[in-house]
């Protein structure tokens, strides 16, 4: 800044903290009883207002070419953080990206893995039951064999049995009638603790063989109830863990 109100002119020098020179120019009479400072006279130079203009404009000039490199660093700067900060948010979207993909895979292999499993039991439970049934109808039919043939052997034993009895009342016609009643009371006891004998047998097989039906289609209906209780488990298991499924895929879907 120049002001101009007399002939006298004062010009002080002051050094700025970032750099360049400021200039302060005072055209006035000094004041009574200050000492002016003797300045050095440079001979032959003369400085004149116009030269100091010109300096301050030169100085003004570096300035605002000072400020404008500082701007342009600045700016350089912020770009740099700027794509500093593009890359980050690039790599933290691939970064989301590869998670998501790969978290959606593992669920993909784990549900199809859980349904082959699910498959798997319900094609064993219904080989099972298949087996069962077939069992079943066996022993059934085994039981009506057993049946025809204890009755066969009954009425085979029967007829014998008349026929023992026919032959020794052929033999025992001459004999009194008490001696034969005697002899037939005895052959029908003895006829009757054999038939008793063999059915007492026959029922202690049948009984057996009921037993035996009843262990093993015991032991096949618990095989089928523990695969069923497996097969359940897996199904509450898969409807428990769907909900979690969902709320933790929904999160990453949304985040990218």
């Amino acid at each position: 800044m120049v002001a101009i109100n007399s002939t006298s002119t004062e010009i002080r020098c002051q050094e700025k903290s970032r750099g360049g020179l400021s200039y302060e120019v005072i055209l006035a009479e000094p004041a009574p009883n200050v000492a002016v400072p003797k300045r050095p006279v440079t001979p032959g130079k003369n400085v004149s207002a116009e030269e100091i203009e010109q300096k301050l404009k030169a100085a003004e000039e570096r300035r605002i070419s000072l400020e404008q490199k500082k701007m342009a660093d600045l700016t350089n700067k912020l770009a740099k953080i700027e794509e500093a900060t593009r890359k980050k948010d690039e790599i933290a979207n691939e970064f989301i990206n590869q998670t998501k993909e790969q978290l959606e895979s593992k669920m993909e292999h784990h549900v199809e893995k859980r349904e082959a499993i699910i498959s798997d039991l319900k094609e064993k439970l219904k080989i099972h039951s298949q087996e069962i049934e077939k069992t079943r109808e066996q022993l059934e039919q085994q039981k009506i064999s057993e049946k025809v043939a204890i009755e066969e052997k009954l009425k085979s034993a029967q007829s014998l049995r008349d026929d023992y009895i026919k032959k020794m009342l052929e033999r025992l016609k001459e004999h009194n009638t008490n001696k034969i009643a005697e002899i037939k009371n005895q052959i029908d006891q003895l006829e009757s603790q054999k038939i008793e004998e063999k059915t007492r047998i026959i029922e202690n097989k049948l009984y057996t063989a009921e037993q035996n039906r009843e262990k093993e289609l015991k032991k096949k209906i618990e095989k089928v109830q523990q695969l069923e209780r497996r097969a359940e488990l897996v199904r509450q298991n898969k409807a428990a863990q769907q909900p979690l499924t969902d709320e933790n895929v929904e999160p990453i879907a949304s985040s990218g």
